[in-house]
C-alpha cells in the first residue's frame, strides 16, 4: 500500500473484485430534498381532492334523500287532503256499504276488467244498481290515478258521459262508484259475430254521435278542457237505449286553452294512441281524435284494431279500410251484421256508411294538424251535403321498417302526390305486446 486510504470515501478494483467504502450510507440514497417536497404536494393534494369529491357525493346524496321525503309527504299530504275532503262530501260511500252490495265482490257480479281495475254490479239498499271500480293499486303511488279520475269526472257533466254516483277511499281498497249501464260496453257487440246483429246502423249511428257529443264537451269545455287519453270501444258503454256514455278516466288529463300540448308519460292502449303521441310523449286532443277515427272503422268493419298476429286478419283496421278506400272496394270490409235487413242496403244507409269510414279515415291522419277537430267531426256527421276533403295517408305504412314519418306540420301540407292521389307513401304497422 503506497499512501494512507482516504478517511471518508474509498474504492479498490482487484482481479475482478470490487471495494468500496465511505462515510456515508450509498445503497439507501436520500432523495433530494426538491423531490420530497413534490411527492408531498401531491399526496395532500390527492388527499383534498378524495375529500372534497366525498363531500360533494355525500351532499347530493342528502339533498336527494330529503328532496324525496319532502315529495313524499308532501304526495301524503295531498292524498290525506283528498281523502277529507271526500269523506265530508256527498261522494263518500262506506266501504262496508259496497262490500255487501256487490256480494263481496263475487265474480258472479263481475262486469268487465280494464287496465286499472276491475267492475262489479252491486244494488245499493235502496234498489238503486250500480257499477263499482274495484282498483288494482290501492298504495300512495297509486293513489293520484284514483284521485284523477274522482277528480276529472266529478267536475264535468254531459249526457254522453258516464255519471259518477261517490268512492270510497277510507276501507282497505280504493272503489269508485258509477252509475249501471245494463248494455255493458260497445266492444262486448261489435266484436261478436252474434250479439252484433243488434247493433243495427241506426244504433250505430246513435252511438257515434253520442260517443262525438261527449267528446266536444270534454274537448271544449271552457271551465274545463279533458284529453281523455284512452279512447276505445271498451271505454263507450251503452244504457238501456243504446246511449253512448264515455267512461274510463283514469288516464285523463286536463290542459289550458293556451298550451299547444301537453308533455306526459306515455300511456293508453296500443292501435289507439297517436303517432306524434306515441313519439314524442306530447299529448294535445287531437290524439282523441285519432282513437276515435280507429272507433270508428272498428264500428264500421267489426273488426278490432290491435288484433294479434294469429288472428284471421293480420293487417291492422286502419291498413285495410285505407286500402280498401284507395281502390274503391269499401263495402267489401262493412260488418256483415250491418246489412242484415233489407232497409240497410238502401242507397241513403250505403252512403252514410261510406262517408262515415271516410271521416274515420281523416281522423286516423298521420299528420295532426291535417286531422280535424271533434266539433269539425260533428259537423261533418250532420251535415251530410258538405264535400268532405280527401284524406291522407295513416302513420306506418311500412311494416317492415315501421318508420314514422314525423313530417313538419303546417296548412301547406299537400293533400294530393301527383295532382290526382292522396298521398300514400306508408303502411300500416301494428305494435304488439311481448
Amino acid at each position: 500500500m503506497l499512501r494512507c486510504l482516504p478517511w471518508s470515501e474509498g474504492r479498490a478494483l482487484y482481479t475482478g473484485c470490487y471495494l468500496r467504502y465511505s462515510s456515508i450510507d450509498f445503497l439507501n440514497k436520500q432523495p433530494a430534498k426538491g423531490s420530497s417536497r413534490g411527492t408531498i404536494i401531491i399526496i395532500v393534494v390527492s388527499t383534498l381532492s378524495s375529500l372534497v369529491v366525498l363531500a360533494v357525493l355525500a351532499a347530493a346524496g342528502v339533498y336527494a334523500w330529503k328532496r324525496r321525503c319532502i315529495q313524499r309527504k308532501r304526495g301524503s299530504n295531498d292524498a290525506e287532503k283528498w281523502v277529507k275532503v271526500l269523506r265530508d262530501s256527498n261522494l263518500n260511500f262506506k266501504y262496508s256499504t259496497l262490500e255487501k252490495a256487490t256480494g263481496s265482490f263475487d265474480d258472479a257480479n263481475k262486469l268487465g276488467q280494464g287496465g286499472f281495475g276491475t267492475v262489479y254490479k252491486g244494488v245499493l239498499p235502496d234498489g238503486r244498481e250500480i257499477a263499482v271500480k274495484r282498483l288494482f293499486f290501492n298504495n300512495r303511488h297509486r293513489a293520484a290515478d284514483f284521485y284523477n279520475e274522482v277528480n276529472m269526472i266529478s267536475s264535468v257533466e254531459h249526457r254522453n258521459l258516464v255519471r259518477l254516483l261517490g268512492c270510497s277511499c277510507s276501507g282497505s281498497e280504493s272503489l269508485l262508484v258509477y252509475e249501471f249501464l245494463p248494455n255493458k260496453s260497445l266492444d262486448s257487440f261489435i266484436f261478436d259475430s252474434s250479439r252484433g246483429k243488434e247493433l243495427t246502423w241506426e244504433k250505430r249511428y246513435q252511438i257515434i254521435i253520442g260517443t262525438v257529443e261527449g267528446l266536444v264537451y270534454l274537448h271544449e269545455n271552457p271551465t274545463n278542457k279533458i284529453i281523455h287519453r284512452d279512447i276505445k270501444a271498451s271505454n263507450i258503454l251503452l244504457d238501456l237505449k243504446y246511449r253512448a256514455k264515455i267512461a274510463d278516466f283514469g288516464l285523463a288529463r286536463s290542459f289550458d286553452e293556451g298550451q299547444s300540448h301537453i308533455s306526459t308519460a306515455i300511456a293508453g292502449t296500443l292501435g289507439y294512441m297517436a303517432p306524434e303521441y306515441l313519439a314524442n310523449g306530447q299529448l294535445t286532443d287531437k290524439a282523441d281524435v285519432y282513437s276515435f277515427g280507429v272507433l270508428l272503422l272498428e264500428i264500421i268493419t267489426g273488426r278490432q284494431n290491435n288484433r294479434s298476429k294469429d288472428t284471421d286478419y293480420s293487417d291492422s283496421i286502419i291498413a285495410t279500410a285505407w286500402s280498401h278506400f284507395q281502390l274503391g272496394t269499401a263495402e267489401e270490409i262493412y260488418d256483415p251484421n250491418i246489412t242484415l235487413n233489407d232497409d240497410s242496403r238502401c242507397a241513403d244507409v250505403m252512403n252514410q256508411i261510406y262517408r262515415v269510414l271516410h271521416i274515420g279515415l281523416l281522423c286516423a291522419q298521420e299528420v295532426r294538424s291535417l286531422r280535424p277537430s271533434m266539433s269539425r267531426v260533428l259537423q261533418m256527421l250532420t251535415k251530410k251535403e258538405e264535400e268532405l276533403p280527401a284524406p291522407t295517408s295513416p302513420p306506418f305504412m311500412d311494416e317492415k321498417t315501421m318508420e314514422f314519418n314525423d313530417t313538419i306540420e303546417n296548412d301547406s301540407y299537400p293533400l294530393y302526390a301527383g295532382g290526382k292521389d292522396s298521398i300514400a307513401t306508408m303502411g300500416q304497422s301494428s305494435f304488439y305486446p311481448r
